[in-house]
């Protein structure tokens, strides 16, 4: 009679019967494995996206088990702190109380939610021009975080009357924005006129009051009592100057003033509104208008 036939081979054998089988390897393919979420500080001015939602803004707030986010437009919400919650330059990310301290907003001279760290983006294709190159300085000064993290490029112009054909050559389009600030913007003058000649919905031209940039500035930040009134047919820097009684180099003037801004409360409101409106028409998704 034969003897019985094992199912199990010698070497599954044990003093008790057969062994289970089992595997140590991983044999999951690298592509079917679940990625591991990195955890993120929820330090003050990080900027993250809510998927769900699109909400996108700089962490200002972090207790309780949830953040709170500010976008440019001032608007807050709170979300729960949960896993694979939020998205950090479109990488999945959790965040996470920092380990220490209060959360504390900072913010950047132009009165945003400061972003330690945050790297320069990739130049848009719009542009915004200023009229001269202490314009550019100021803005650069006040605006320059934001304009870095948004991506938006300044350039200046020689003078109002370049317009027309730098409109023309740049071509603005939806994705390729203009905004061009000009000083003094007066209705019925030649630079209004200009200005109305290349306004469209891709090309915005916005006025301040001022006979210059330097008039900007609040004089109490300059510090003087009020900025001189200059006779009509007069250089009007050269005029300030001798009337204030500094130096007769507009240059040197003007870095004296510049060096006394530090924030965008050293400058009128009406420069801060033209700004804000510039920088909003060059980054903001454009829309048709509707019929």
């Amino acid at each position: 009679m034969r003897p019985p036939v094992s199912r199990h081979r010698p070497s599954d054998e044990g003093p008790s019967g057969p062994r289970p089988r089992s595997y140590s390897a991983d044999l999951t393919p690298p592509w079917k494995k679940p990625k591991a979420v990195p955890e993120i500080a929820a330090e003050p001015g990080l900027v993250v996206e809510e998927p769900g939602t699109g909400f996108c803004g700089a962490v200002i707030g972090c207790e309780a088990g949830t953040v709170t986010l500010e976008d440019r437009f001032g608007k807050h919400r709170v979300f729960p702190l949960q896993p694979g919650g939020f998205l950090l330059e479109g990488r999945t990310v959790t965040l996470v109380k920092p380990s220490s301290g209060p959360v504390r907003p900072t913010r950047t001279a132009s009165g945003s939610v400061a972003v330690p760290g945050a790297r320069a983006r990739v130049a848009r294709a719009g542009r915004i021009y200023v009229e001269g190159r202490h314009d550019a300085e100021l803005v650069e000064k006040v605006w320059g975080d934001d304009l870095r993290i948004e991506g938006v490029v300044v350039e200046y112009l020689e003078g109002v009357d370049d317009l027309p054909s730098i409109v023309e050559e740049f071509a603005p389009g939806p994705d390729a924005r203009l905004g061009v600030l000009v000083d003094h913007l007066v209705p019925g003058s030649k630079e209004w006129r200009i200005a109305e000649a290349v306004t469209s919905d891709h090309a915005l031209v916005v006025g301040h009051p001022y006979i210059d940039i330097w008039e900007a500035v609040k004089p109490s930040s300059a510090g003087i009592t009020a900025w001189p009134r200059v006779p009509r047919g007069q250089d009007w820097k050269t005029g300030v100057c001798r009337s204030l009684g500094w130096p007769p180099n507009t240059g040197a003037a003007w870095q004296h003033i510049l060096s006394r801004v530090r924030s965008y409360k050293d400058l009128e409101p009406e420069l801060l509104r033209c700004v804000e409106r510039l920088i909003d028409h060059v980054t903001v998704p454009w829309e048709a208008p509707r019929r």
